[in-house]
Formats: structure tokens, C-alpha cells, sequence
């Protein structure tokens, strides 16, 4: 007889709860931008709907491993999400601004 993953999750003990979980989050915060898409329920087909292109746009653009910001920028907010540009150093991280200003100012 099969049984539902939140009942086996329900009888794991208390520590491989916790480190599935960390495991969990650590596959959620890294992903390609297909996979992410799939994650936020969405096919091609929706998010082309959505940035009022064609699925073959879509398709390409997962593949792709250098695009400007900008189309990735649209991309994220399409599946209702936001784009932020981090630099991180060893004495810590800075969020650059003007990109976002850029976006502003383009859907002004």
C-alpha cells in the first residue's frame, strides 16, 4: 500500500525533518530559469501569454547562458517575481541600484 509523503515526513525524526528541509531550501535558492519557471507552476506556453511572445521565444531564452538584463528582468516579473543585482565581497554585499532605476524608467 502506498502512503502520502506527509506521512512519511510525519514519522522521520525530528533531525532528518530538519536536515531534509535544509536540503530543501538549498535546491530551492539555486536554480535554472526553466526549472524555476516549472517550480512557479507555469509552462512556456502560459509565460509566453504573459510577455505576448512565442513559446519558441521562451524555450530560447531558458537555454541561453548570457542575455541582458533586461529580458531577464521581464522574464522574472512575468512569473510575478523581482529581480535584484547583488555584488557580494568578503566584507559583504551591495545591491546595485541603477539597474533597477532602469527598469523603472523603461516602464514609465
Amino acid at each position: 500500500m502506498t502512503k502520502k509523503f506527509s506521512e512519511l515526513r510525519a514519522n522521520m525524526k525530528p533531525e532528518a525533518q530538519k536536515r531534509a528541509a535544509a536540503m530543501a531550501q538549498s535546491m530551492l535558492a539555486e536554480m535554472p530559469l526553466n526549472e524555476l519557471r516549472q517550480a512557479r507552476g507555469l509552462s512556456q506556453k502560459m509565460l509566453a501569454e504573459v510577455l505576448q511572445v512565442q513559446q519558441p521565444s521562451i524555450a530560447k531564452i531558458e537555454k541561453r547562458t548570457d542575455m541582458y538584463l533586461s529580458t531577464l528582468r521581464s522574464h522574472i516579473e512575468a512569473m510575478g517575481g523581482e529581480l535584484d543585482v547583488v555584488a557580494r565581497f568578503p566584507d559583504g554585499a551591495v545591491k546595485i541600484s541603477n539597474f533597477s532605476d532602469l527598469g523603472k524608467a523603461a516602464s514609465a
